[in-house]
C-alpha cells in the first residue's frame, strides 16, 4: 500500500466507497429540536389560541395562570416557551414591552431560547412530584425577578404531581404575585384537579391536519436539500397521527433511510417498508380475494406478505382503512391525496358495488379480528382464521335481506306438509298433519296451491288463513275433530264450538278455495274415541310433553328449586308479546 496522500484508500485490493459529505462540522440536531417553533407565527395549527394570547396582551389582560393540554407532539411546551418570550421581550431596542411576536434578538428572547434565562425556570413534574418539590416553588415566587419583567414558572406533564403537592400549590396558584406567571402543559388533563382547573386559562391545542402537515414537511424538506416523492410525504403525514414531532422523527428516519444511489430521494416504496406497512396494491388484492369468495387466494396473498416482513395486524389495519375509505367513498367524503389515481378509481368501483350493509358487517368483522390478532400467540394462523370467517360470513344474507327472502317465498320458515299419497287418503290416514306441522294460531301461512287429491286439517287451516278467512281459520284450528277426510268428503266430531252452520261455512270455503265441491257434516264417534285431536290440541299436547321433558331437566330442577316462583315460557308467547 503506498504512502502518498494521494493515493486512494484501498482494502484487500478493493476500493471503499467514497463517504458522504458532512454538511457542518457541528453535531447533528434532529428535525424536531432544529425546527421547533420560535415565533407564534411558525406554531402551525393553534391559530385560535395565538389569537386569544394576542388580544389578552394587547389589552393587557393577562392570566396568571396558563394551562396547554393535547396529544403529544403539538407544541405545548414550545407554547409555554413563546409564551415566556412574548411576555419577557424588550425588543431589539430594550424598550419594548410584551407583544405576541418577540424580536428574538434581545437578550431575554435569545436567553429563553436558549434554556438558561434564570427568571425562567422549567420542571419536569415527572421527576419532581413531591411537597417539597413545590415548597421550593412557593418559597421562591416571594422573590422578584433578576432580570426579566416576570418570573416564569414551566411545568410539563402536570399531572404527574402528587395529590398533596397539588394542594399545595392551591393557594399560591390563586394568588401569585403580580411578577410571577405559572405555565403548565399535559397529555392527560382529566387527572388534574378541577380546583387547579379552575384557577388557570386553559388552552385545547389541536391535532395537526394531515394537511398542515404535508405543507410543513415540505417546507423543511426543501429548507433541508432532500427531494421526497409527494406520497412519501403524504404517508409521513398520515403516520404522524397529528403530532409535528412524531412526524418530524419519522421524516429523519426517512431521510436516513433513502439510498443514497438515487440520490437520497425519499420514496413512498422506502417509506412503506420503513414504517412496516403493507404496500397498497397487495392489500386491495387481498381485498378483492375477499370479495370475489377466493378463500385459498387470500390467504396465499397473505402468506406471501408475511413472508415480506409485513406483520399480520398491520394487515389487518390495512383492510380496515380500504374499508374505511370505501364506505366514505360512498357518501363522497373520501378524499385521499396520497392515493394514486388507479386506487382512487378501484375504491370509486367497490364503493358503487357495495352496499353499507356488507361494508358495516367487513368493518365489524375486522375490528374484532383486529384485537384478536394483536393479541395471538400466532399472529399469522388468527389472521387465515380471520380471513376466512370474513369470506364465508360474506355470504350470509343480512336480516333485511332474510325478510326479503322470506315474504317473496324464497325461503321457507316452516315446511308445508307434502301432500298425502293416494292409498293413504282412502284409508283416511293422512286426515291430519303431524305436531311438528302444526303452524301456530295466527302465524302468516304462505300461499298455497289447492291439490286435486286429499288435503290434511294443516293444510285446510293454511288455504284458509292464505285466503283472509281468518275467523273460519281458528275454528278449525281450535275446534276440527276429524273422523273421515277424504277428497271431497270432511266427516268431524260435533262439539258445542261447531254449531250447525260450521259444516255449510266450511263447505262454502273449500269450494271456493279448491274449485272442487265438498260434503262436510258432523258425524258419529265424538265419545268413542275415533274422532282425531283438533291442531290446537295436538300443539298444546306436544307443548305439554316437552315441558314435561325440559322440567326433568337436571338445570332446570336446580333454577326451579333455587326460584320457586319462576315459570317456563314458550318462545312464541315473547313473540305475540312483543308483536301484539
Amino acid at each position: 500500500m503506498s504512502d502518498s496522500a494521494d493515493d486512494e484508500p484501498t482494502m484487500l485490493g478493493m476500493d471503499l466507497p467514497e463517504a458522504p459529505p458532512q454538511a457542518s462540522s457541528g453535531p447533528y440536531r434532529v428535525l424536531a429540536r432544529k425546527y421547533r417553533p420560535q415565533t407564534f407565527a411558525e406554531l402551525i395549527g393553534q391559530d385560535a389560541m395565538v389569537r386569544t394570547l394576542g388580544n389578552a396582551i394587547a389589552r393587557d389582560r393577562l392570566a396568571h395562570a396558563f394551562l396547554m393540554t393535547g396529544v403529544r407532539g403539538v407544541g405545548k411546551t414550545s407554547t409555554a416557551r413563546l409564551i415566556a418570550k412574548a411576555l419577557n421581550c424588550i425588543g431589539p431596542d430594550g424598550q419594548g414591552g410584551p407583544t405576541i411576536d418577540p424580536c428574538g434578538v434581545c437578550e431575554p428572547c435569545r436567553a429563553i431560547t436558549e434554556g438558561r434565562h434564570i427568571d425562567v425556570i422549567e420542571m419536569d413534574a415527572a421527576s419532581n412530584t413531591g411537597v417539597d418539590d413545590v415548597r421550593e416553588i412557593i418559597e421562591a415566587v416571594r422573590y422578584a425577578a433578576v432580570s426579566a419583567r416576570y418570573k416564569i414558572y414551566i411545568i410539563d406533564e402536570v399531572h404527574m404531581l402528587s395529590r398533596n403537592a397539588f394542594n399545595a400549590l392551591l393557594k399560591t396558584l390563586e394568588e401569585p404575585p403580580p411578577h410571577v406567571k405559572f405555565l403548565f402543559a399535559t397529555t392527560e388533563v382529566n387527572k388534574v384537579p378541577v380546583t387547579v382547573l379552575s384557577r388557570c386559562q386553559r388552552f385545547d391545542l389541536r391535532r395537526i391536519t394531515p394537511d398542515m402537515l404535508f405543507a410543513h414537511f415540505s417546507s423543511i424538506l426543501q429548507q433541508e436539500g432532500v427531494e421526497a416523492e409527494a406520497p412519501a410525504i403524504w404517508l409521513i403525514a398520515n403516520a404522524a397521527e397529528g403530532s409535528v414531532r412524531d412526524g418530524l422523527s419519522i421524516l429523519d428516519q426517512a431521510i436516513a433511510h433513502a439510498d443514497l444511489d438515487g440520490g437520497g430521494k425519499i420514496g413512498a416504496d422506502q417509506v412503506r417498508v420503513m414504517l412496516g406497512l403493507s404496500d397498497r396494491s397487495s392489500i386491495a388484492q387481498l381485498m378483492a380475494a375477499i370479495l370475489e369468495g377466493d378463500s385459498g387466494g387470500a390467504i396465499d396473498l397473505a402468506r406471501g406478505q408475511y413472508a415480506l416482513g409485513i406483520e399480520p395486524v398491520a394487515m389487518v389495519r390495512g383492510l380496515m382503512d380500504l374499508t374505511h375509505a370505501v364506505t366514505l367513498a360512498k357518501v363522497s367524503r373520501h378524499d385521499d391525496a396520497a392515493l394514486a389515481e388507479a386506487d382512487r378509481e378501484r375504491i370509486g368501483d367497490w364503493a358503487q358495488k357495495l352496499g353499507f350493509a356488507p361494508l358495516n358487517r367487513l368493518w365489524q368483522l375486522l375490528l374484532k379480528g383486529h384485537d384478536e390478532v394483536l393479541r395471538a400467540n400466532n399472529p399469522l394462523e388468527h389472521l387465515e382464521m380471520l380471513l376466512l370467517r370474513v369470506i364465508y360470513a360474506a355470504s350470509m344474507p343480512d336480516p333485511g335481506e332474510l325478510a326479503k327472502l322470506l315474504e317473496a317465498g324464497g325461503m321457507s320458515a316452516r315446511p308445508l306438509a307434502a301432500p298425502a299419497p293416494a292409498g293413504e287418503a282412502a284409508r283416511g290416514s293422512a286426515a291430519v298433519a303431524s305436531a311438528a306441522e302444526v303452524p301456530a294460531p295466527g302465524a302468516e301461512a304462505p300461499d298455497v296451491e289447492a291439490p286435486a287429491t286429499a288435503l290434511t286439517v294443516a293444510q285446510i287451516h293454511q288455504l284458509l288463513e292464505s285466503t283472509g278467512n281468518h275467523r273460519l281459520a281458528v275454528e278449525v284450528y281450535d275446534n276440527l275433530r276429524v273422523i273421515t277426510l277424504e277428497p271431497g268428503l270432511l266427516v268431524y266430531a260435533a262439539g258445542e264450538r261447531t254449531g250447525a252452520g260450521f259444516a255449510r261455512e266450511l263447505g262454502d270455503a273449500l269450494l271456493a278455495v279448491t274449485g272442487n265441491r265438498w260434503q262436510v257434516r258432523a258425524g258419529e264417534g265424538a265419545g268413542k274415541g275415533s274422532a282425531r285431536p283438533s291442531l290446537g290440541e295436538m300443539r298444546a299436547a306436544k307443548l305439554a310433553d316437552n315441558d314435561a321433558r325440559i322440567r326433568e331437566l337436571p338445570v332446570v330442577k336446580a333454577a326451579l328449586a333455587a326460584f320457586p316462583d319462576a315459570r317456563l315460557v314458550d318462545d312464541g308467547d315473547n313473540r305475540h308479546k312483543s308483536n301484539p
